[in-house]
């Protein structure tokens, strides 16, 4: 069975990028446009890994990232931001990695298939 990714990001051209290149990796993808009813998604679709915006237009990720952590304590997530400066933000440590959006994903390729292997 294909590992199931969600991918949360309020820009649809986003989502769709990432659902298609990952897609073509093997993983099954799951999208959200934002954190509305996010645990209970999370809950319910069993991801094995989220990549989770920071700047969404009704949402703050690192908000949402705590929480997923104090839900889903052992869930792996990648905050990814098209801004660096969230790096040394303190809330974004509780995150298993970092990625800089790109259209070249294969650093969060890579950060994803580290994540999932056994």
């Amino acid at each position: 069975m294909a590992n199931r990714i969600l991918v949360v990001d309020d820009e649809a051209h986003i989502r769709m990028l990432y659902a298609e290149e990952l897609a073509e990796e093997g993983y099954e993808i799951i999208t959200a446009e934002g954190g509305h009813d996010l645990l209970t998604r999370i809950e319910s679709e069993k991801p094995n890994l989220v990549v989770l915006d920071i700047k969404m237009v009704d949402y703050n990720g690192l908000d949402l990232l705590q929480d997923i952590r104090n839900k889903f304590y052992d869930l792996p997530v990648i905050l990814c931001s098209a801004y660096d400066t969230f790096k040394d933000d303190m809330k974004s440590i509780a995150a298993d990695q970092y990625v800089i959006k790109s259209f070249d994903l294969s650093e969060l390729k890579s950060k994803i298939a580290g994540l999932l292997k056994d």
